[in-house]
């Protein structure tokens, strides 16, 4: 089976996970996956290869040289490093019954992805230009893709496949793991980093080739309950207090431009990500995310600060608000282990890769598992316009960061 195969035929599977769900993973669809990718690591030769209760898969490729007999200091072993990728997809668009097709030799035109009418246009994804004379993996424009993240862990799978059918290329010991619940943020939080066993690791979860990071946002979920009160609109004066009201005013206590439409690079930003209202009660859910940590801790403040405002104006209590953190920007963990970085920089120039260090402007597992112990920058998977219908991956960039995953291993041990 080839790369392609490999990540086509992941593709079949459902496993978007699902922000409210008390279990773990947060959806049973995601197990019937997991469970085929344990037996296919297994069909596949590798070692030491367990699923747990929740999901999380570990699994082994066994070094293939002497310590002594590599280029590191005679009183040193070989790093054993992993790589990791999450299995689950968005909630924000269907998973079920993708459809890929490969554009073979792109040629810059308009693709049409069904007889809908709904297009993958340069027009308004010029980053498709990019890809010219490459082939290309979209959907049916019905469904998201699921490149984020099959397409990473069919990269490792295959990488791990070609070494063992390339004993020529030395290597210290490589741990693998899949996990699920990545895109509701909970994919760290099950991890286990002893087991594991690692000096350090890689997630395979970036976009475009190229792409490395280990800066990514701080991050926080707020979760906002205002109270109303119901009267019949006929005798309501004086007495109605409308829920759906104050939300909205609530909206607007915000700064409009600190908004994800509104904002790049570095800036951070508040987005209201649901809304559930009545006149009795409404239910705001916002994240918070800042890649600077003092900016961070003020938006929070800042959130709080609504809510008291509101208190002030409507009465104590009628504004209620759970903040919590979620993450951290995994730059403090990783820069005093600058190999880690210096090592990926350098396996994707032997590559044929131009490195394009960035920050993340979300989250990945990695920055959890840095502050677990665990250095764990991104790198490229390949795919583009995650999380809808207009997900792509150029076959060329799924091969390109196939051979970046090739490299690490080999570099790690010279």
């Amino acid at each position: 089976m080839n790369l392609t195969e490999r990540f086509l035929n992941y593709t079949k599977f459902d496993t978007q996970s699902a922000e409210e769900s008390q279990t773990v993973p947060s959806t049973a669809k995601q197990l019937v996956f997991a469970e085929y990718l344990k037996n296919e690591l297994i069909n596949e030769g590798l070692d030491e290869v367990v699923m747990d209760e929740r999901g999380y898969i570990y699994a082994t490729l066994p070094a293939n040289l002497n310590p002594q007999s590599s280029n590191l200091n005679s009183k040193e072993e070989v790093p054993v490093i992993g790589f990791i990728s999450h299995y689950d997809t968005s909630p924000d668009c269907s998973g079920k019954d993708i459809k890929p097709r490969i554009v073979e030799n792109y040629d810059g035109s308009d693709i049409l992805l069904n007889a809908d009418g709904t297009t993958l246009s340069p027009e308004k994804f010029p980053e498709l230009l990019l890809h010219k004379g490459e082939d290309l993996i979209v959907t049916d424009g019905h469904t998201l893709l699921g490149a984020d993240d099959k397409a990473g862990i069919a990269e490792i799978v295959q990488a791990m496949v070609w070494l063992k059918a390339h004993p020529e290329v030395k290597h210290g010991k490589i741990r693998v793991a899949f996990n699920p619940d990545e895109e509701i943020g909970m994919g760290a939080h099950h991890f286990d980093v002893k087991r594991f066993g690692c000096q350090w690791g890689y997630t395979m979860d970036g976009g475009d080739v190229g792409e490395l990071e280990y800066e990514n946002f701080n991050a926080a979920s707020a979760k906002i309950t205002i109270k109303g009160m119901s009267v019949h609109p006929g005798y309501a004066k004086g007495k109605m207090r409308n829920a759906s009201l104050l939300a909205a005013e609530f909206t607007q206590l915000l700064p409009a431009d600190e908004r994800p439409e509104t904002t790049e690079g570095y800036e951070g930003f508040f987005h209201l990500t649901g809304m559930q209202t009545s006149c009795e009660q409404a239910r705001l859910s916002y994240i918070i995310r800042d890649h600077d940590r003092q900016k961070f801790e003020a938006r929070k403040q800042r959130m709080q600060a609504c809510v008291d405002q509101m208190n002030t104006q409507y009465g104590e209590g009628t504004v209620t608000a759970d903040i919590n953190d979620q993450y951290y920007n995994m730059r403090e963990q990783v820069e005093p282990v600058h190999h880690v970085i210096d090592i990926a920089l350098q396996a994707m120039r032997d590559a044929g890769v131009e490195p394009k260090v960035k920050p993340i402007r979300g989250g990945t597992d990695g920055a959890q598992l840095s502050f677990m112990g665990l250095p764990c920058p991104n790198i490229f998977a390949g795919g583009l316009n995650f999380h809808g219908p207009y997900e792509f991956v150029p076959i060329q960039s799924m091969e390109k960061a196939m051979q970046v995953v090739i490299n690490i291993c080999r570099l790690t041990a010279n």
